[in-house]
């Protein structure tokens, strides 16, 4: 996973409300291409027509907004059905940071095992920022302060989860972090083994 640390760039200002997964990725996307290639149908709904053209008045069809690595958003981002892909999708698009008031529950959880941070701000703080950003003008998003610092050189502090922050930083997702204590794992599964053999069956045997 890419680690998160610094990413300055172009914040887009979709600002809408319940944005779900079948907007960010249509499901059928997800059974007939790859991971490396979802990107290029994110956002499908919103950025083309019907015939494949693409929509002027998508904001994410701007050219100061393509491959923008920050995405304002409203409330609610993210939710309805359960799609890792929806993530894979924003990150292939080039999105590396949505800013949004809230997240659907189980997108919000995906983005920290894909390498995308998830910024929850109120939704005045939002909007501001957006009439900030509507040219184009970069945003730089720091996740080792966790500081947001706006075009007009303003700060914003951010909070998130303290494991979750590390897994970003470094670039591990649950299982990476639970590796990282694979010495006090084997330690205790040694001592464990040593008191209750009877738990432990033999490689190879099966357990009655």
């Amino acid at each position: 996973m890419q680690p998160f640390t610094v990413v300055v760039g172009a914040a887009a200002p979709l600002m809408r409300a319940n944005v779900d997964t079948d907007i960010i990725i249509r499901i059928e996307r997800l059974t007939s291409l790859s991971r490396n290639e979802l990107g290029k149908y994110a956002m499908e709904a919103l950025r083309f027509r019907p015939d494949g053209s693409e929509e002027p008045a998508c904001i994410l069809n701007r050219p100061m907004f393509r491959q923008a690595p920050v995405l304002l958003a409203g409330s609610n981002f993210g939710c309805g059905s359960s799609r890792e892909g929806a993530v894979v999708a924003l990150m292939g698009m080039g999105v590396r940071c949505v800013i949004a008031p809230s997240y659907g529950d189980i997108f919000y959880n995906n983005c920290f095992q894909n390498g995308l941070l998830p910024i929850e701000l109120p939704a005045a703080a939002i909007e501001a920022l957006a009439v900030q950003c509507e040219q184009g003008a970069p945003v730089r998003v720091d996740l080792v302060t966790t500081t947001l610092t706006a075009p007009d050189g303003s700060a914003i502090r951010f909070t998130i989860d303290p494991l979750r922050r590390e897994g970003l930083l470094n670039g591990l997702d649950d299982i990476g972090l639970t590796l990282q204590d694979d010495a006090l794992i084997r330690a205790w599964q040694a001592e464990d083994r040593a008191r209750r053999p009877w738990a432990w069956p033999a490689s190879g045997e099966a357990v009655s």
